[in-house]
């Protein structure tokens, strides 16, 4: 049984240690948090102790650490973690500087810890089964990805002060999925972006709407669209075009019945967000994980690398917006 130390207690500490808790294979042994009420409400629920983030990396008990903490903490309680032995799963991204999460990922690679990056759609069984069926063959060689999702309602405008900017915080699982299923490293980002949503956002110097073309060496190409607004729920779809065919993922509906009479078809709407979504994408993940630590797999996927590659797409992508130029990444 692996035990866990989880840090965060906010919204994804919640889904996490949910599913910690409901795993057989694992125990949810300790909480830390800034906030300590939050701490010790959540370790209530599951029976988990609350404790500092320092004891957590210390402790005998804690064979595994899931950092679901603010962005700018997670570099360094990598880098803690790993240096005190622990295997270690760490919510997207490893930090908003891409040279952070290289000097992380070298203190990784010299300790041999195991890091997952928490990057969930990759889990998502529908996905998983697209990306199967390509890697199988069924649509023959790849030519080109798009990839579609909306969020139901903007975040406050002061949450992208920290954010990093949609591109970042948003886009990087779509950047994430783009490769996962492509299966090639782009190099090249072209970015457009406005603030249709919330004026607001806007006047915080970031977007609410945006799209990115990204290209490989061979010409494969993945089109990204994101929005901060859908009214009809999450729109989570991707499709995939190849040399011999398609393959497509679609929207989830809270329930498959459909009301059909004169005035045409209607079905229920569609799951509402992240949550209920992506419930079991986050079992799977942990599940992935638990069997990387109990195999000794330093290199998991989604890897460190993974998350330095999504970071420096969602840098360029960035850059492409806020200059109107393509930008190549190395």
């Amino acid at each position: 049984m692996i035990r866990f130390g989880v840090i965060g207690a906010g919204r994804i500490g919640k889904v996490h240690s949910k599913t910690i808790a409901s795993n057989p294979k694992a125990k949810l042994a300790y909480i830390a948090d800034a906030m300590p009420a939050a701490a010790e409400a959540l370790a209530a629920q599951y029976g988990a102790k609350v404790t500092s983030v320092e004891d957590i990396m210390k402790a005998k008990d804690v064979d595994a650490v899931l950092i679901g903490s603010p962005t700018g903490f997670h570099a360094e309680q990598i880098q803690a973690a790993s240096n005190n032995g622990k295997a270690i799963m760490c919510e997207k991204p490893v930090s908003l500087a891409v040279s952070t999460i290289e000097a992380t990922l070298r203190v990784v690679e010299k300790n041999k810890s195991t890091l997952m990056i928490g990057f969930n759609r990759r889990f998502d069984p529908n996905f998983a089964e697209l990306e199967s069926r390509i890697r199988k063959g069924e649509i023959g060689a790849v030519e080109m990805a798009t990839i579609i999702s909306r969020d139901p309602n903007p975040p406050p405008a002061e949450y992208v002060k920290s954010s990093g900017g949609i591109f970042r915080d948003m886009m990087i699982h779509d950047v994430d999925m783009a490769r996962f299923l492509v299966g090639e490293e782009f190099i090249v980002v072209h970015a457009l972006g406005a603030a249709l949503v919330d004026k607001a956002i806007g006047e915080e110097g970031d977007c609410d709407t945006a799209s990115v073309m990204m290209q490989t060496a061979s010409g494969k190409i993945a089109v990204i669209t994101n929005s901060r607004r859908a009214t009809y729920g999450y729109d989570q779809r991707m499709e995939v075009h190849g040399a011999k065919g398609m393959l497509s993922a679609r929207n989830i509906h809270n329930t498959t019945v459909e009301l059909h009479n004169a005035e045409g078809t209607k079905a229920d709407p569609i799951q509402n967000f992240f949550l209920e979504r992506y419930g079991q994408a986050y079992a799977n993940e942990l599940n992935s994980f638990i069997a990387a630590v109990e195999t000794g797999n330093r290199n998991p996927s989604p890897s460190g690398f993974d998350g330095l590659q999504a970071q420096k797409l969602a840098d360029a992508a960035t850059e492409s917006w806020q200059t109107g130029k393509p930008v190549k990444v190395a």
